[in-house]
C-alpha cells in the first residue's frame, strides 16, 4: 500500500487522529498533507480586529492587552478569566470558564500581557465588543523554541474548525511530513523539468514548512501546476473522447423551417448572433458531436441564437431537447418558442405551417393526460422541439431521433444529468451548452475545458438604458420613494418585479427551486436581522399608500407550479402589475413591459446574480431602473459589490469581479473552515497563465497517450479528484 493511504491512526495518536477525521474528514495521510494552509501570518503582524465578522470561526495573531486574574461567578458556580487581545488599534476578548480559580493557572502562565499569541474562536458580539466564543490559543514565543531561528519563518494557518484548531493542525502535519519518506509525482518527469518544479515531498515541505515566503512561493508553484496538469488532463481526455465519437450531421435545408423563420424574424440579427449562428451551422454540419459553450450578456440573445439551432436539426430530420432548471423558466421558454414560431409550432394542426414542427413541454408536475400525450410526441418524433425540467431525465423519456441537446443554465446541472440527456440518443447528439452567466475567458477555459466556446459580444438594438440605484433601508424618505416611483411606472401602464432573498419569515434560506446563489456574509459585527420574505414584503406593497390599489401577485418555488405559471401568464399579458417573487425570476423571464426591478436586501445576493436580475427589465425598449435597497455601508465590501453594479452593465467585468470576491479573505472564516475545496490553490483567474501551460502539455500528452497507459500515477489522480463532487464543484463554479 502507497504510505499516502496510510490511515493517520498510523501516525498520529488514536485521539488526534479521531479528531481530525470528524472535525475535517482527514482520514489518511494524503488527505492530511493535502489540507493546505489557506494563508500564512508573520510573527510580528497582528491580525486587523476590525475585519473579523460576526458568526466566523477565526484564527488571529494577536497581543495579550490585558489578563485579568481569575475570578469566582457571581450568579452561579464556578469561576471565569477574562483576557483582552489587541491589535494596536481594536481589541476582541476572550473569556475562560472552569469550576475554581487554581484551574486557571496554565492560562495565567501562558496569557501574559505583551505575549503574542495564535487566538481561534467564533466571533461574537456581547456588549458591543469583540468576543472569541469558546477559545484557543497557542503563545507564538514559547520559552523553549528558538527564537531567532523562527522569527522569520511563516505560520501556516489551516481551514479549521472550533475543535480543531489551526495549530493542532499544524502539529499533526508536522509529525506525518516528519515520517513521510517518498510522495510519488503525478506529473511526468519531462513536464516536472521544462517548468522547473520542485518535486511532490520538497513542495509538500516547502507549504507546510516553510523558512520563508519565497519557500511558500516555490511549494504552491508545484502544487498550483499539479492541480492545473491534472484538471487539464481530465478535460483533454474528455475533448479526445468527444472527437472520437460520430453524430448525425445535420444540415441547414434550403427553404426549411429555419430559413422560412429567419425570413420572418422582425428584426434583424446582430452581427454577434449570426458569427456565432455559423460557428453552430458548422458544428452541427459534421460528423464530429458539437460540443459547444455559448455565452453573453444579459441580453445579448442567446436563445434566439439556440431556437435557430434546434430548428436546422428539426430539417435535417431530427429533434432538439432543451434541459432547463426550473419549471417556470421551462413554461416560459415553451411560452417564448411557440410565439416566436407561431404556425410554425403547429405541426399536424389546424391552420399549421406545412413546414411546421411541434413544440411541448414535459415537467414533473404535468397532469397524466398532458404527461403522457408530451412523451408519446416525443417517442414518435412528432414533436421537433422538447422543453423540460429533470424530468427529461427520467428513464421511461424516449425521443425518435435526438439530434441536439441544449443545456440551459448549466451551472445548474452537473456533467452526469447532462449526460444521461445525451444517452437518450440512439447515436451521439450534438450539445449546446448555454450559461445566463458571463464567464471571464480564464474561467470559461478551466470550467468548460471540454467545450469550444462562443460569444455573444453585442446586444440587439432597442435595449433600453437600466439606471441602477443603491437605496439605503435606514432612509425611509427613500424607500418611500421607492415604492412611489413603482406606482408612477404602474400608472404610466407598465410592470415591476419586487425580490425577496426567501420566501417567508420561517425560512433559513432559499427555496432550492428558487435558483438561489451565494449569500454572502455580513460586513458588520452587529447580528443582523434576518432578510426580508416575499410574505414581508408583498404586505408592504399592498399596503403602502403608493401601491395599495395595484394588482400585486406573488412568485416563488414552494407555489403549485400551475398557481406559478399562472402568475407569470397573466403577469406576461399585463393582467398583473407587480409581482412579489425570489429569485425564481433570476434567469429566462422575458416581459418586454416590465421596467422596474426593486431587489430588497440586495446585499444578500452576489453581483452575477444581481446583474441577471437587472437584465429582467429594459427589455422592451422602455428604460428601466433598477433600485438596490441596502443596510450595507457603502464603504463595505457588500456595498463595493453594489457600487460595482450602479456604476457598470459590463456582465464579464462584474462576473470577475464577483469571482474575486467570492474566492477571497483575509481571515479563516466560516466559509473556509473544515471544507476541502476541489480547487485547493488554483485560481482560474490570477493563475491563467499556468492553466493555459498545463492545458497545452496535458493536451499534447494525451494526445500520445490517450488512456494515460504510461502515466499511471497520473491516471490515479485524474480519477481520484477529477470525479464526482468535483466535476459537480467546477460545473457550478
Amino acid at each position: 500500500m502507497d504510505e499516502l493511504d496510510a490511515p493517520l491512526s498510523s501516525r498520529l495518536t488514536a485521539p488526534a487522529a479521531a479528531l481530525l477525521a470528524k472535525e475535517l474528514g482527514l482520514e489518511t495521510v494524503r488527505d492530511l498533507l493535502w489540507h493546505l494552509p489557506r494563508r500564512y501570518a508573520e510573527r510580528g503582524q497582528l491580525t486587523p480586529i476590525r475585519q473579523l465578522v460576526a458568526g466566523d470561526d477565526v484564527t488571529i495573531v494577536a497581543q495579550v492587552v490585558r489578563a485579568q486574574p481569575p475570578r469566582r461567578m457571581r450568579n452561579r458556580d464556578g469561576a471565569l478569566m477574562q483576557v483582552t487581545l489587541g491589535d494596536g488599534r481594536d481589541t476582541v476578548g476572550l473569556t475562560f470558564f472552569a469550576r475554581s480559580v487554581r484551574q486557571f493557572a496554565h492560562h495565567e502562565r501562558q496569557l501574559r500581557e505583551g505575549r503574542t499569541v495564535l487566538a481561534s474562536g467564533r466571533v461574537e458580539v456581547f456588549n458591543r465588543s469583540w468576543q472569541l466564543a469558546r477559545p484557543d490559543y497557542q503563545p507564538l514565543d514559547d520559552d523553549t523554541e528558538d527564537a531567532a531561528a523562527l522569527a522569520d519563518r511563516p505560520i501556516p494557518l489551516y481551514p479549521a474548525t472550533g475543535k480543531a484548531p489551526s495549530w493542532k493542525i499544524a502539529k499533526a502535519v508536522q509529525t506525518v511530513l516528519g515520517a513521510t519518506e517518498r510522495v510519488p509525482d503525478v506529473l511526468p518527469a519531462g513536464v516536472v523539468a521544462e517548468a522547473e518544479l520542485l518535486d511532490p515531498l520538497r513542495a509538500l515541505r516547502a507549504v507546510h514548512a516553510p523558512r520563508d515566503r519565497a519557500d511558500v512561493a516555490r511549494g504552491q508553484r508545484r502544487l498550483r501546476y499539479e492541480e492545473a496538469f491534472v484538471l487539464q488532463t481530465a478535460l483533454a481526455q474528455r475533448r479526445a473522447g468527444a472527437a472520437s465519437e460520430r453524430a448525425v450531421p445535420r444540415t441547414r435545408r434550403p427553404g426549411g423551417l429555419a430559413a422560412t423563420f429567419d425570413t420572418r424574424l422582425p428584426f434583424p440579427l446582430t452581427g454577434a448572433q449570426e458569427r456565432v449562428g455559423e460557428e453552430i451551422a458548422d458544428d452541427l454540419a459534421r460528423e464530429r458531436p458539437m460540443q459547444r459553450l455559448l455565452q453573453g450578456d444579459v441580453g445579448s440573445g442567446k436563445t434566439l441564437v439556440a431556437l435557430r439551432a434546434m430548428l436546422t436539426v428539426v430539417d435535417g430530420g431530427g429533434q432538439a431537447a432543451l434541459l432547463a432548471p426550473t419549471e417556470v423558466l421551462a413554461a416560459q421558454h415553451l411560452r417564448s418558442t411557440t410565439a416566436a414560431l407561431g404556425d410554425l409550432a403547429a405541426g399536424g394542426l389546424l391552420g399549421g405551417h406545412e413546414l411546421a414542427t411541434r413544440v411541448v413541454l414535459l415537467t414533473g408536475s404535468m397532469g397524466a393526460a398532458a404527461r403522457r400525450e408530451a412523451l408519446l410526441a416525443a417517442a414518435s418524433g412528432e414533436a421537433g422541439i422538447v422543453i423540460g425540467t429533470h424530468a427529461l431525465l427520467e428513464e421511461h423519456v424516449a425521443f425518435a431521433d435526438l439530434g441536439l441537446v441544449v443545456v440551459d443554465e448549466q451551472h445548474r446541472f452537473g456533467v452526469e444529468q447532462r449526460d444521461a440527456l445525451r444517452a437518450k440518443a440512439s447515436s451521439v447528439p450534438h450539445l449546446l451548452v448555454m450559461t445566463a452567466t458571463p464567464i471571464p475567458r480564464t474561467v470559461a477555459m478551466t470550467v468548460f475545458g471540454d467545450l469550444e466556446t462562443s460569444v455573444l459580444d453585442e446586444l440587439p438594438p432597442g435595449r433600453a438604458e437600466v439606471t441602477t440605484v443603491a437605496v439605503p433601508m435606514q432612509n425611509e424618505a427613500w424607500v418611500d420613494r421607492v415604492w412611489r416611483r413603482v406606482a408612477e411606472e404602474a400608472a404610466l401602464g407598465r410592470q415591476a418585479y419586487v425580490v425577496c432573498a426567501r420566501i417567508d419569515g420561517d425560512d433559513a434560506g432559499k427555496e432550492p427551486d428558487d435558483g438561489g446563489g451565494d449569500e454572502p456574509p455580513p460586513d458588520d459585527g452587529e447580528k443582523r436581522r434576518p432578510p426580508l420574505a416575499v410574505s414581508d414584503v408583498v404586505e408592504i406593497v399592498r399596503h403602502h399608500p403608493a401601491t395599495a390599489h395595484l394588482r400585486t401577485e406573488v412568485l416563488h418555488g414552494r407555489m403549485h407550479p400551475a398557481d406559478k405559471d399562472d402568475v407569470m401568464r397573466r403577469f406576461s399579458a399585463g393582467e398583473v402589475d407587480v409581482v412579489v417573487s425570489t429569485t425564481v425570476v433570476e434567469v429566462g423571464v422575458d416581459v418586454p413591459n416590465a421596467s422596474v426591478m426593486v431587489v430588497v436586501d440586495a446585499d444578500r445576493f452576489g453581483v452575477s446574480q444581481l446583474h441577471q436580475l437587472r437584465g429582467r427589465i429594459g427589455r422592451g425598449g422602455l428604460p428601466g431602473t433598477c433600485l438596490l435597497m441596502t443596510e450595507v455601508p457603502e464603504a463595505s465590501p457588500a456595498g463595493q459589490r453594489l457600487s460595482a453594479l450602479v456604476a457598470t452593465r459590463d456582465g464579464f467585468e462584474l462576473a470577475r469581479l464577483d469571482l474575486e470576491q467570492r474566492r477571497e479573505g483575509d481571515v479563516l472564516g466560516a466559509a473556509q473552515s473544515g471544507r476541502r475545496s476541489s480547487l485547493r490553490l488554483l485560481g482560474v483567474l490570477k493563475d491563467a497563465d499556468v492553466i493555459a501551460d498545463a492545458r497545452a502539455a496535458a493536451t499534447a500528452l494525451v494526445a500520445a497517450d490517450p488512456a494515460l497507459e504510461h502515466h499511471p500515477a497520473l491516471a490515479a489522480a485524474v480519477a481520484d479528484r477529477v470525479s464526482g463532487e468535483t466535476e459537480r464543484f467546477l460545473e457550478r463554479a
